[in-house]
C-alpha cells in the first residue's frame, strides 16, 4: 500500500498534541480569523509557530485553514495570515475563495494550496480546473460514492483528500445558505449556526429530516487508499482532544489492520448522532442515514473521556538521539548529541572534581542520559569517557542532557517560505445600464410576452422547448457528480441548436461549458464575494457573474472588475443543495410528484425542488427588491429567479421590476441590508 496520510483536526493546542501522540500524519488548524470553524479555539501567531515546530519535530505536517469567503475589506488581513503561515513554515493552506487562492499563488508561490470541500468540486473537469488555478490537492465532497471516488482519483491531476469521520452536513459543502438567510450566520464564512439540526419535518418523515448521522468510513480506509485517495480527513475542530485521540487511533488501527473493539466503541461514545453512516460511500441513501444527538449519545461520552486521555497523556518518543559524554580532568565537562543528521555540542563550563568519597561511574552517567522521557527523543548509542576518580554532580549531567535536547529541538524550526505582497490591479467597475435576466425552473412558466427581458435562462436540455432566440441560455445543475459526461453532451447539443451562453454555479459547470465551446457565466452557488474573484473568473473567460447573495448593497457597490455583474433580485433563494432527498423519509418519488416540502417548528414551509436529480431546498418566501432598485448600484443585471410561479405571476413580477412596483404578499430583502457574519 502506498504511503497515506491521516489528517486530524485541531481546534486548539491540546488537540494538536492528542493528534500527534496518537499517530496522525498531519493536522489542520485555523488562525484566529477567516477560518471555517470560527468558534473553535484556533491559534494566535505564537501558538501557530509553536504548533508547527511541535508537529515538525514529530514529522507531522500542518495545514492551515483559510477556507472562508473574504470580502474586499478583508483581503489584506487574509494576506497577513498567509505571510504568517509562510514565516512559521506551514506546509499547506486550505482555501475556498478563488480570488484569495489567486493572490496566494502570486504572493507565496512556494506555498501548496488545497482546495477546500467548500469549493464543491465533483468532477474530473473540475479537478483539472483546480490544477490550472494552482491547487495541488482537492478535498472531495462528502456525498461522493465509492465508484465516483475511484473515477475521480483515476483521472485527477491533483492529490485527493476525503473525509472519513465526523459530522455530516445535509448540504453539499459550499452550497448552504440556510444559516445565513435565517440568522446572518454564514456557513461560507465559518459562522454556521447549524439550523439543520433543528426540527425540519417532511410528511411522515423523522421529524429531523435535515439532520444526518455522523459519517464514519474508518473501516474503508485501506480500500479507499487502493482507489487512489491520499489523505484521510477527520472532521472535528470544534470537538475536544479526546475525540481527536479516539478518531486518529481508530484510523491508525484501520490502516495497520488492527482490530480494536475498545477504541471503536469509545469513538462512538465520545461523539455520535444516533450512530454513524456510510450511506454516501456505499450508495445506500435514505432514512437510515438520518439521526440526531440524543441524551444517550451525550451521557455515553462521560465514562470514556478519562480512558481516552491516556491515549495522549505521554509524549511519544519517535526521535533517536545518540550521546557522547566526556568527563576527564583538565577539560570542561561536555555532551555531544546527534539526531536526524543534526549535531550539537554542550559544555558545562566546569571541569570534573576529584571524588572525596564515591566517584562517578559510567553506569550512573548512562542512567541519567537515558532519561529523555517527555521530550519526544529516546536515547540510542551512548558513549562515555570518564577518568578514574572523577566526581560529577547528577544535576550537571541532567542539565547537559536537557540543554542538548533543547538545542536539537530548535533545529525543527521550519524553513520559512517566500512571501512578497503583490496585488493585481483591479479598476472600478463601470455599468452601462441595467438589464433583466430571468431564470425559469420550468419552461411552462415562461410568459408569452418577453418584452423587457435581456436574457432567458432555462434548464439544460429544455432549450428546444422554447422559441429559438439569441436571448436563450441554459443552466447547468450545481449537483453534477457522475452525470458530467451526460451534461457535456447536452451542452454540445445546446451549442448545435444555437445556444451561445450557459450558466453554472460551480467550477465543474464552468469547466464543462468551456469544453462544450459555449461562453460560461457564473451563477448562483459560485460564491463570488470580492473583486479578486471577479478578475479570476474574467481570466477564465466568464462573461456575466452573479455576485454572492450574501453580500450587502454597500459591498456590491465596491466590487471592481470589467465583467458584467448581477444580483439575485427576486425569487426563492436555494438554501441547500442536497443529494439525499429529505422527502424520501416519508414518501416515495411517485407519491411526492415533486411537490415536496419541509415544515419547521413554527409551521413555515420550505419547498423542495428535485428536477435536476439532486434537491434544492428553497426559502419559504421570495426575495423582493423591485421597490428598492435605486439602491442597487454598480449592477449590470438583475436576476429574477422563478421556481414555481405561473406564467401570469412571472409576467406580473417582471412588470414590477420594469416599473419599480410594490411587493405583494410575504417576502424578504435577503441579505442586502443585514449581510452575514
Amino acid at each position: 500500500m502506498k504511503e497515506i496520510e491521516i489528517l486530524a483536526p485541531a481546534g486548539g493546542p491540546d488537540s494538536v498534541r492528542a493528534a500527534v501522540r496518537c499517530g496522525a500524519d498531519a493536522v489542520y488548524l485555523g488562525a484566529k480569523k477567516l477560518s471555517a470553524r470560527r468558534s473553535a479555539e484556533n491559534f494566535s501567531e505564537d501558538e501557530l509557530r509553536d504548533a508547527v515546530k511541535y508537529c515538525h519535530s514529530h514529522s507531522v505536517k500542518v495545514h492551515l485553514t483559510l477556507n472562508t469567503l473574504v470580502s474586499d475589506d478583508e483581503i489584506d488581513e487574509a494576506l497577513e495570515i498567509v505571510r504568517t503561515a509562510c514565516d512559521v513554515g506551514v506546509d499547506a493552506i486550505i482555501v475556498q475563495d478563488i480570488g484569495l487562492a489567486d493572490m496566494i499563488r502570486r504572493c507565496a508561490p512556494d506555498m501548496p494550496m488545497h482546495a477546500s470541500t467548500q469549493m464543491s468540486v465533483q468532477t474530473p473537469a473540475g479537478l483539472k480546473l483546480l490544477k490550472e488555478l494552482g491547487f495541488s490537492r482537492a478535498v472531495l465532497p462528502r456525498e461522493v460514492s465509492k465508484d465516483e471516488i475511484k473515477r475521480l482519483c483515476g483521472s485527477s491531476p491533483v492529490e485527493i483528500e476525503c473525509f472519513v469521520h465526523g459530522a455530516l452536513c445535509m448540504c453539499v459543502s459550499g452550497q448552504c445558505y440556510f444559516s445565513a438567510m435565517l440568522g446572518s450566520r454564514s456557513g461560507n464564512r465559518g459562522a454556521c449556526a447549524q439550523p439543520c439540526r433543528l426540527g425540519f419535518a417532511a410528511e411522515y418523515g423523522t421529524g429531523h429530516d435535515l439532520s444526518l448521522k455522523d459519517l464514519s468510513l474508518v473501516g474503508y480506509i485501506r480500500e479507499m487508499a487502493e482507489l487512489g485517495v491520499l489523505s484521510f480527513k477527520i472532521e472535528g475542530r470544534m470537538k475536544r482532544p479526546e475525540y481527536v485521540a479516539a478518531a486518529v487511533k481508530a484510523c491508525r488501527n484501520s490502516i495497520d489492520g488492527i482490530s480494536d473493539p475498545g477504541t471503536d466503541s469509545a469513538l462512538r461514545s465520545v461523539f455520535s448522532r444516533s450512530g454513524f453512516t456510510d450511506g454516501y460511500y456505499t450508495g445506500r441513501l435514505g432514512r437510515d442515514m438520518f439521526g440526531i444527538r440524543r441524551k444517550d449519545d451525550v451521557t455515553a461520552a462521560a465514562p470514556v473521556l478519562k480512558e481516552l486521555e491516556k491515549l495522549y497523556e505521554k509524549e511519544s518518543a519517535d526521535k533517536r538521539v545518540d550521546f557522547v559524554f566526556t568527563g576527564v580532568f583538565g577539560e570542561k565537562i561536555s555532551l555531544a548529541a546527534s539526531s536526524g543528521g543534526k549535531n550539537v555540542f554542550i559544555s558545562s563550563g566546569n571541569e570534573p572534581q576529584h571524588a572525596l568519597n564515591k566517584p562517578t561511574e559510567t553506569d550512573s552517567v548512562r542512567a541519567q542520559l537515558l532519561k529523555c522521557g517527555g521530550t519526544g527523543f529516546y536515547a540510542g548509542d551512548i558513549e562515555i569517557e570518564l577518568d578514574d576518580g572523577v566526581f560529577i554532580p547528577v544535576s550537571e549531567i541532567n542539565s547537559l542532557r536537557r540543554a542538548a535536547i533543547e538545542k536539537l529541538y530548535s533545529y525543527f524550526d521550519a524553513e520559512p517560505k517566500a512571501f512578497s505582497r503583490t496585488k493585481a490591479e483591479i479598476k472600478p467597475h463601470v455599468t452601462h445600464g441595467r438589464k433583466l435576466v430571468c431564470r425559469f425552473a420550468d419552461t411552462a412558466s415562461i410568459p408569452y410576452n418577453l418584452d423587457d427581458i435581456d436574457e432567458i435562462i432555462v434548464p439544460l436540455g429544455t432549450e428546444k422547448q422554447v422559441r429559438k432566440s439569441s436571448r436563450i441560455s441554459v443552466e447547468v445543475p450545481r449537483g453534477i457528480f457522475s452525470s458530467d459526461e451526460k451534461i457535456l453532451a447536452q451542452l454540445r447539443e445546446a451549442a448545435e441548436y444555437g445556444v451561445k451562453n450557459a450558466w453554472a454555479g460551480t467550477l465543474d459547470g464552468i469547466a464543462l461549458i468551456r469544453r462544450a465551446g459555449l461562453t460560461p457565466n457564473a451563477f448562483f452557488g459560485s460564491n463570488v464575494f470580492n473583486s479578486q474573484s471577479v478578475r479570476v473568473l474574467e481570466e477564465m473567460g466568464v462573461d456575466r457573474i452573479l455576485l454572492s447573495a450574501e453580500l450587502t448593497l454597500a459591498q456590491i457597490r465596491d466590487i471592481g472588475g470589467a465583467a458584467q455583474r448581477g444580483v439575485f433580485a427576486y425569487g426563492r433563494i436555494p438554501l441547500m443543495l442536497t443529494r439525499n432527498c429529505p422527502q424520501k423519509n416519508g414518501k416515495t418519488c411517485a407519491e411526492c410528484r415533486r411537490t415536496g416540502k419541509l415544515t419547521d417548528r413554527r409551521g413555515t414551509e420550505f419547498p423542495i425542488d428535485c428536477r435536476t436529480g439532486v434537491c434544492d431546498i428553497l426559502n419559504s418566501v421570495p426575495v423582493f427588491m423591485a421597490d428598492r432598485l435605486a439602491e442597487m448600484r454598480n449592477v449590470d443585471f438583475l436576476l429574477l429567479y422563478f421556481t414555481d410561479e405561473s406564467p401570469e405571476s412571472c409576467r406580473e413580477i417582471i412588470d414590477k421590476y420594469v416599473r419599480s412596483g410594490k411587493p405583494k404578499g410575504e417576502f424578504t430583502r435577503g441579505l442586502f441590508y443585514r449581510g452575514v457574519e
